[in-house]
């Protein structure tokens, strides 16, 4: 859906890109990080060996929504600590 909806829109000025979240810290995912199982998965997996903060997001969001970001369309960018890398 990204990549066509940045065809159809690019040429209106319109760029569409998305991010790929990995594990955040989130109140939906409390019940994940309270087991110690899953929590030891997502650290041991995770290069950077921690959960992401949701703040870490609004940084990649706010890039591909400024003027630096202005010439990308169509991509996906991956924010999940390197886990997407170390599969």
């Amino acid at each position: 859906m990204t990549k066509t909806l940045a065809i159809e829109l690019g040429p209106h000025g319109v760029t569409v890109n998305a991010i790929n979240p990995g594990f955040f810290t989130t109140e939906m995912n409390a019940p994940l990080m309270a087991d110690a199982d899953f929590d030891a998965m997502v650290r041991d997996r995770t290069p950077l060996g921690r959960w992401g903060a949701p703040v870490e997001l609004a940084g990649a969001a706010v890039f591909l929504a400024s003027d630096a970001g202005s010439y990308i369309n169509g991509a996906s960018l991956t924010v999940d600590g390197g886990m997407t890398a170390s599969l």
